[in-house]
């Protein structure tokens, strides 16, 4: 597996770029709010989305200043979105750090979401961006519906696996479809953005299905507890193939401990073994490998040069990474 740092060279200057000019986009004159953002932005992530935005348009064309913009307006959604989760979720950590929640209290932390979706239709308008604006405004209406979608379909044991798509396609592939598109977009290939949002779509799927998949494996190999989706009665690909294609009898005990004991540490683990067995874990690894096949064919019709190839391996890296 190649490492993200050989990945991004063909972008290296653009990300450290960008690093610069985010920071300016989230300065305020507000103390308080200039404080938080700052903890924010020093604690980023590996930087996936600005990474697919700025490959998607090198590949296509030259990166100018309508990129940077396209990249702000996903980073600073990807942000808020962050923020507004870990309120939801009452969650005290955010990649190993306090939340902001955590160290400012739930009223602050949606403030400051708040405030990043504001800085998104400000610049949108300020630098005349209104496509881009329609693509980022899309993207927040379908990870809202995605969250909502989950919430109502949480807990029914007979959800099919056309829901379980539709739900990560809104909540979570929406955003890398997003990147993609607006990669896209900011260098004035519009004829390629349809296609590049359906890459993004299919990479933001295998993505999640990957997620899902650390479930079922080691809490040593993947860095975090194991069972945790079953613990909330979270259905996701693996359990609900088991759930439709397992002996009767092990789809009976399966929804008994997910109904009744999904919260002692032995039946969940039980779980996690009929899963396995019933292959329910191998079976959601085929389709996240079918669906990085199929987005990897839609870059075949573009010149080869570092950009594809960068892109290309990064979806590689998206499927094989461990945490």
């Amino acid at each position: 597996m190649q490492r993200l740092e050989d990945i991004t060279a063909p972008i290296q200057q653009e990300l450290q770029d960008f690093e610069k000019h985010f920071q300016n986009t989230m300065h305020s004159d507000v103390a308080l709010l200039d404080k938080v953002t700052n903890y924010i932005v020093k604690r980023k992530g590996k930087q996936m989305r600005p990474m697919f935005v700025f490959l998607s348009a090198k590949m296509l064309g030259e990166i100018g200043p309508t990129t940077f913009d396209a990249t702000t307006l996903v980073e600073l959604l990807h942000t808020a979105t962050l923020v507004h989760d870990d309120v939801v979720d009452d969650a005290a950590e955010r990649r190993g750090f306090f939340s902001v929640n955590a160290l400012w209290k739930n009223k602050i932390a949606v403030l400051v979401g708040d405030y990043m979706l504001s800085r998104i239709l400000l610049l949108s308008i300020e630098k005349r961006n209104l496509d881009l604006l329609e693509i980022v405004a899309r993207a927040v209406q379908e990870m809202s519906e995605g969250e909502l979608l989950q919430i109502e379909k949480a807990r029914h044991l007979d959800i099919t696996e056309e829901i379980y798509y539709e739900v990560i396609r809104k909540k979570t592939a929406s955003l890398i479809a997003t990147c993609c598109e607006a990669g896209a977009l900011s260098v004035g290939a519009a004829s390629e953005r349809a296609n590049m949002r359906r890459f993004g779509e299919l990479i933001g799927l295998a993505f999640q299905v990957k997620d899902d998949i650390f479930d079922y494996g080691t809490g040593e190999q993947i860095g975090k507890p194991t069972g945790i989706d079953i613990r909330e009665q979270k259905m996701t690909l693996p359990l609900i193939y088991a759930l439709q294609n397992a002996p009767t009898a092990i789809q009976k005990e399966l929804k008994y401990i997910i109904k009744n004991k999904f919260d002692d540490s032995k039946s969940v683990q039980r779980a996690i073994q009929l899963v396995w067995e019933s292959g329910g874990v191998q079976y959601a690894q085929k389709r996240m490998e079918a669906l990085a096949q199929e987005a990897i064919h839609l870059l075949d019709a573009y010149p080869n040069n570092a950009a594809k190839a960068s892109l290309l391996a990064l979806v590689n890296f998206t499927m094989t990474r461990e945490k």
